[in-house]
């Protein structure tokens, strides 16, 4: 029998196990990882609204405390697919948890930091925990879900932009009444608590194992998305496209992913198969979750800036504009969950899609007869509705073609995912820095978002059609 169809017979007598777990066990497992996940996705957009307060009791310029965000972002595109594929060959379990140690402690560290230089590289680190959580979580999900898998996935991956959306509202709670340093303090406890509760209730960590890890492969791919992002990132900081700081991180990403793609051709066990890259419903899949993570997530990020630029919205009003996004997508995002083995894949994403892209359209026209924060108010409950109903689908779509290897496939979607949306912000952000009317500016950029989603609906043909359990 061969490595994939071990894999597969392992996955298959997962399920059928997990089917006989009781309920109330696999919900509380699903309650533990979900809180993981939801923590780390505020975690990336909480220290948005607390940027002034932090910059100014640390002394920190503003670039450097824009790397604080950045600098995030960056480490979890860089970890995920590597925690997936420890994920799937040594356990979720393990990985889980140890992540949570590194997100509690330097979540700790962070809380206490004393300059901004210390802050960064802690951020960096937090980074590496946070990213892993999500590709563990993803597995442990499917591991307790059994046949159910592909609603309880659906749901659990739905959480993550809904805590990207509440990060900033948080974040100005804590600015308001606390302190910035309490944005991270706040992860200690719950963290402890997962910490326990995950010990507790997880079963014994078991993997998939076929192999040594491949240290090239990861190292030539790691060298790829960082050397890609560091490049984007100095963009977004105001440097011209042609600048050595744009063009070298460019040049050596190129060198490192033809490195990568070479070795991965030769080596008997790769780190990332090609086939999860380039193969049936995975190539293309990778394409639309990059688009919509510039589309649809990396837009969340200019919001506010959007409303104060454009049409003089107060810091704390723009900062709750998101929140209408957060309801449209848990109004939507339960239904969709349950209709999806009636409705397949491909509807609800081209729905989506042309909702997502509707609510853009909306952002950028000026409101008629109602006052500026309510229409961008329900634009963005709009985007809200089509991303409820999108990501389900997409969360779910190829994973049954990767049954052994779902954490795997999860890290590397929230990579793709991540890094349109650092890009898409980082583009944006350095052409509106040369712009003399910046606010128009992003709602132009808005539009051009919008006609990249449209755009690649023609691609969701080519995903591999599937209805009912799997």
């Amino acid at each position: 029998m061969t490595q994939a169809a071990r894999t597969a017979a392992s996955a298959q007598v997962s399920a059928d196990s997990a089917d006989d777990e009781p309920l109330p066990r696999r919900g509380l497992i699903f309650a533990i990882v979900s809180m993981g996940l939801f923590m780390v996705s505020v975690d990336g957009t909480v220290v948005a609204t607390a940027l002034t307060s932090l910059q100014r009791e640390l002394h920190a310029g503003v670039q450097w405390g824009a790397w604080t965000i950045t600098i995030y972002s960056l480490g979890q595109v860089l970890v995920m697919p590597l925690a997936g594929r420890i994920s799937d060959m040594y356990g979720r379990k393990r990985v889980f948890l140890a992540a949570i140690v590194l997100f509690t402690l330097t979540s700790l560290l962070c809380g206490l930091a004393q300059n901004i230089q210390m802050l960064v590289a802690l951020r960096a680190v937090q980074a590496l925990g946070g990213g892993s959580i999500m590709p563990a979580a993803s597995g442990i999900v499917s591991d307790h879900f059994g046949r159910n898998r592909d609603r309880a996935l659906g749901m659990f991956t739905s959480i993550f932009p809904i805590g990207g959306v509440v990060g900033p509202i948080l974040g100005g709670v804590f600015v308001t009444y606390w302190s910035w340093r309490g944005i991270f303090l706040v992860n200690v406890p719950i963290g402890m608590a997962l910490l326990i509760l995950g010990a507790i209730f997880f079963p014994a960590a078991v993997g998939h194992r076929g192999g040594r890890l491949d240290l090239v492969g990861s190292a030539t791919m790691a060298a790829t998305i960082l050397s890609a992002m560091i490049g984007i990132a100095v963009l977004g900081d105001g440097s011209a496209w042609y600048s050595p700081g744009v063009l070298v991180p460019e040049l050596l990403a190129v060198a490192f992913g033809w490195l990568f793609v070479r070795h991965t051709r030769r080596a008997p066990h790769p780190f990332i198969s090609l086939h999860l890259l380039i193969g049936r419903g995975f190539g293309v899949m990778n394409v639309i979750n990059f688009l919509y993570g510039a589309a649809a997530i990396g837009f969340g990020a200019l919001v506010p800036l959007y409303a104060q630029e454009r049409f003089g919205i107060p810091a704390l009003e723009s900062g709750t504009l998101l929140t209408a996004r957060a309801i449209g997508m848990i109004c939507v995002a339960g239904l969709a969950v349950a209709a999806l083995r009636r409705t397949g894949y491909r509807f609800p994403m081209i729905v989506g899609f042309l909702l997502v892209s509707a609510g853009l359209v909306m952002m950028f026209l000026p409101p008629s007869g109602t006052s500026a924060y309510l229409w961008l108010s329900i634009a963005a409950a709009v985007t809200g509705l089509g991303m409820g109903l999108a990501v389900p689908a997409a969360n779910n779509a190829t994973l049954q073609f990767a049954k052994g290897q779902i954490a795997g496939v999860s890290g590397l979607r929230g990579m793709f995912r991540q890094a349109g949306s650092i890009i898409a912000v980082s583009v944006v952000t350095a052409v509106i820095a040369q712009s003399s009317t910046p606010g128009f500016s992003l709602g132009v950029s808005f539009l051009v978002l919008a006609a990249t989603l449209i755009a690649v609906i023609p691609a969701v043909f080519l995903v591999p059609e599937h209805r009912g359990a799997w």
